[in-house]
C-alpha cells in the first residue's frame, strides 16, 4: 500500500496551546495515524506570550511528535508585535519554508493561514515540487487588517489582493465557517474549490467538577457572579471593553466580577487600563486540568470581540465554552461567525461589542435565572457533541487530503447539519439510551484517479507500477465505533498538552 507524503506548513504548533496551534498539531498527528508520512514545517513556540518557550531557547531543528516529523524554522519573535515586525517574522519563516519545500518531495502540502506569507513559497513551488496544495484558512488577513485598523489603507488593500491571489492558485481551500466561504466566493474563488469543515473542541471538561472547591482556590466568592473571559488577550479581542464592563459593575454595586484569564500582546495594556477597577481580576494561564475546571466553575463565560469585527475570524474558544456546559454571553457583531454559532447552539445571549451596559445587563440577566442558565449550558454541550467533535472534523480532513492527492472524494456535510458520525459520538458522550444509528456506507470511485488529479510524484509511482492508495479504489468509508471515535478525540486533545494554557483558541 502506497503511503502519502504530506507536509503541513504552519507557524504555530505544540507546545503552543492557543490560536490555531492546537488544530495544526491535531491535524498533523491525526494524519500520521492514517497511513501517511507527515512532516510539519513550523516555527518556534512563542504565542501568545510573544517570547520563546523556555524549552526552545536553544535550536531544536528536528523532533518526532506522535509520528510526525517536526522541522522547526528559527525566526524573529518581536517583543512588541506590530504590523511591520510581524511582516519581518513571517518573511523569515516563509524563506525557510521555501528551502524545506525545495529539499523534500511531497504528494500534498497543507498550508495553514495565517501565516499569509508562508503561502507564497507553497504556491510558487507547487509546479516544481509536483505536489497538490491545500490551504486551511483559520483567519482572513485582509479582513483582519481592515477590521482591526492595524494597517493603513494601502497595506490593507495590498494584503487583501495578495491573499486572494494566493488562494486562487491553491488546488483546494478548507475554511472553518460559512462566513469565510461567503467572503471568498464574493472575491471570485469558485465555490466548488472551497470546503467548510469546522474546528473541533479540543478540551475535555468533566461534568463532576467540585465547583465550590475550585472557586475557593481561585479566590472567587460564593456570592459573586463570575464572568470569565478565557483566551488570548490581543487586539481582536478588544478587552478594553471588558474593563468598561467591570468599571460599570463597580458603579452599580453589581455582584458581577469580570475575570480575564490568559496572556497576549495586549495584557499589560489592559491591566494598566483596569488598575483602578475593583470588580476586575486577571488570572495567569492555568495548567491542564485546572483550566477546564475554571471554565466549569464560572457563572458565565464571556466572548468579547473588538467592535467592527465581522469576517476576519471565528473565535474557536466557543467550541470549548460550549463543551464546558456553562452559559455564554457573546459581545460580537450580529453579522459575525460567532453570532451565528451562538444562534445555532442556543447556548446563551449575544449582545453588541463595545456596549458595556448591554454586556453587563446580559450577564446579570443570565445569572439571575438559574434554570435558564443551566438549560443554556446544556444546549451548548449538546451542540458541541453533535457538531464540534474531533472525530467528525478530522475524518473530513482526512478525506480532503486524499481528495487533494487524487485518491478519493470528500463527502462533505453541510454546516449546521448533524452527520450520522456526529450523532453516534454524541450518543456515546451524552449517554443517550438506545443504540447509535448505523453509519452509511458511502461508495467512493472504482477507478484510479486521473493523471490530472494526481501529483507528479504519484504519476511517477504509477508508471513504476505502484498504484495510488488502493484503499480508495472500490472502497467504502468504514463505520467508526464509539471507542475509536473517542480515541481520535483524545489524539487531537493531545495537541494542546502543555504545562500551562491560556485559552482553547483565540
Amino acid at each position: 500500500m502506497t503511503r502519502l507524503d504530506v507536509t503541513v506548513v504552519g507557524l504555530h504548533y505544540a507546545p503552543e496551546h492557543s490560536g490555531n496551534a492546537p488544530y495544526t498539531t491535531g491535524l498533523a498527528r491525526h494524519l500520521a495515524t492514517e497511513d501517511m508520512d507527515v512532516t510539519a514545517v513550523v516555527g518556534y513556540p512563542h504565542y501568545p506570550e510573544w517570547h520563546l518557550h523556555p524549552d526552545y531557547l536553544r535550536r531544536r531543528r528536528v523532533e518526532v511528535d506522535h509520528g510526525v516529523t517536526v522541522r522547526r524554522q528559527r525566526h524573529l519573535v518581536p517583543a512588541e508585535p506590530t504590523a511591520l515586525t510581524r511582516v519581518v517574522m513571517e518573511s523569515t519563516f516563509a524563506v525557510k519554508t521555501a528551502w524545506q519545500l525545495m529539499r523534500r518531495r511531497a504528494d500534498v502540502v497543507v498550508a495553514v493561514s495565517p501565516v499569509l506569507l508562508s503561502l507564497l513559497p507553497a504556491v510558487l513551488l507547487r509546479r516544481a515540487g509536483g505536489y497538490r496544495l491545500g490551504v486551511w484558512v483559520q483567519d482572513l488577513y485582509g479582513a483582519a487588517l481592515a477590521e482591526t485598523g492595524l494597517g493603513g489603507g494601502l497595506l490593507t488593500r495590498a494584503t487583501a489582493w495578495l491573499e486572494i491571489a494566493l488562494l486562487k492558485r491553491a488546488d483546494s481551500i478548507s475554511v472553518i465557517h460559512e462566513v469565510f466561504r461567503r467572503r471568498l466566493v464574493e472575491a471570485g474563488i469558485a465555490p466548488n474549490r472551497i470546503e467548510v469543515i469546522p474546528n473541533w473542541s479540543h478540551v475535555y471538561v468533566p461534568e463532576d467538577v467540585d465547583v465550590p472547591a475550585v472557586r475557593a482556590r481561585l479566590g472567587w466568592g460564593p456570592d459573586e457572579v463570575i464572568a470569565l473571559h478565557a483566551g488570548n488577550i490581543g487586539v481582536k479581542q478588544g478587552l478594553d471593553g471588558l474593563v468598561d464592563v467591570a468599571r460599570l459593575a463597580d458603579q452599580r454595586g453589581s455582584r458581577v466580577r469580570v475575570v480575564v484569564m490568559g496572556d497576549g500582546s495586549q495584557r499589560a495594556h489592559v491591566m494598566a487600563l483596569g488598575a483602578d477597577v475593583d470588580r476586575l481580576t486577571f488570572l495567569a494561564p492555568l495548567p491542564d486540568g485546572e483550566f477546564e475546571t475554571a471554565l466549569a466553575a464560572a457563572d458565565v463565560l464571556v466572548l468579547h470581540e473588538k467592535p467592527g469585527l465581522v469576517e476576519m475570524s471565528v473565535p474557536s474558544k466557543l467550541t470549548s465554552y460550549f463543551t464546558a456546559g456553562r452559559p455564554v454571553v457573546a459581545a460580537t457583531d450580529p453579522r459575525s461567525g460567532a453570532s451565528s454559532l451562538m444562534a445555532a447552539a442556543g447556548a446563551g445571549r449575544s449582545t453588541s461589542a463595545g456596549d458595556a451596559a448591554a454586556i453587563l445587563d446580559s450577564i446579570e440577566q443570565v445569572a439571575a435565572d438559574p434554570a435558564a442558565s443551566t438549560a443554556m449550558g446544556a444546549r451548548g454541550r449538546v451542540y458541541a457533541a453533535e457538531h464540534l467533535t474531533s472525530a467528525a472534523s478530522l475524518r473530513r480532513y482526512t478525506c480532503w487530503v486524499h481528495q487533494l492527492a487524487g485518491d478519493g472524494q470528500l463527502v462533505p456535510q453541510p454546516v449546521g447539519v448533524t452527520s450520522p458520525l456526529d450523532r453516534e459520538l454524541s450518543a456515546s458522550l451524552l449517554d443517550v439510551p438506545g443504540p447509535a444509528p448505523a453509519l452509511p456506507r458511502v461508495a467512493l470511485p472504482d477507478t484510479a484517479p486521473s493523471n490530472a488529479a494526481m501529483s507528479s510524484r504519484q504519476r511517477s509511482r504509477a508508471l513504476a507500477g505502484s498504484a495510488p492508495n488502493p484503499r480508495y479504489q472500490s472502497a467504502v468509508l468504514p463505520s467508526v465505533s464509539p471507542s475509536r471515535q473517542v480515541g481520535v478525540q483524545d489524539s487531537a486533545r493531545a495537541a494542546s498538552s502543555t504545562s500551562s494554557r491560556s485559552t482553547p483558541a483565540s
